[in-house]
């Protein structure tokens, strides 16, 4: 058995999913660097049009699960929902839950560079995974697995507020206690031109707070925003925000 054949049966195994093509799934696991290197007897097609179609699947399930549970809710409420639950982090996050990493097939130099722990392989990779059930057991098949993660990640969302901007939360609360605003820099970025990840850090009077990771630049300083939020909150305001500032 290949090393692509050999993933793709233990991943669906994990899933607790039989495929009856399996190679939708292989293809699915594969990114596009492994496919570049892959030197084995046949061809092997890389994830992208597969995360392509699951982007768009994933977008209807999530939208059909918010509008059900929220009849009231407006489109502008529906669309926050969807935009933070539908978001890289929350879909590598799920990714992550079923332990994608260890079964995506990557490339030598995407290995070496930390490529199984990516955000944007995770998330891609999952986008890919849904795609494959998709095709190969239609639209039931990926509720099942989809909507209990999601129902999940959906609660913590809402208790935390998960969907408000967290930019113009965090400049609400240093501004009106300490008179400040959050300032952010972009520290690093990781992976190839066409799919690097940025990571931001977030620092208040100087003092670095928080940092994020992102499939953009924005999203990164949303995520760093988030992060500094939270902990924040876990030290107690409002002496954690002047602490914080501080450097203590």
């Amino acid at each position: 058995m290949s090393k692509p054949e050999r993933a793709s049966k233990e991943f669906a195994a994990v899933l607790g999913i039989r495929f009856n093509d399996p190679a939708l799934l292989t293809q699915a696991l594969t990114h596009t660097s492994f496919a570049n290197e892959y030197e084995g007897d046949a061809a092997i097609h890389d994830n992208e049009r597969l995360e392509f179609l699951g982007d768009a699947v994933i977008d209807m399930v999530v939208a059909d699960m918010l509008y059900r549970r929220f009849p009231d809710a407006s489109e502008g409420q529906l669309t926050q929902l969807r935009a933070a639950l539908v978001r890289a982090e929350s879909l590598a996050r799920i990714g992550a839950g079923f332990r994608l990493g260890e079964f995506l097939l990557i490339g030598r130099g995407e290995e070496l560079s930390g490529g199984r722990e990516r955000l944007t392989n995770l998330c891609r990779g999952f986008e890919a995974v849904v795609g494959a059930i998709f095709v190969d057991r239609g639209l039931e098949a990926v509720d099942a697995l989809l909507s209990p993660p999601m129902r999940e990640l959906l609660d913590e969302t809402i208790a935390k507020r998960l969907h408000i901007d967290a930019r113009s939360q965090l400049q609400e609360l240093t501004q009106g206690q300490l008179n400040t605003l959050p300032t952010y820099e972009v520290v690093g970025a990781a992976g190839p031109e066409h799919d690097k990840e940025f990571r931001v850090e977030v620092a208040l009077s100087g003092s670095v707070i928080a940092s994020g990771r992102g499939r953009s630049k924005r999203s990164a300083a949303q995520a760093a925003a988030r992060a500094a939020l939270d902990r924040l909150e876990a030290d107690g305001f409002p002496n954690s925000v002047a602490e914080a500032a501080s450097g203590r």
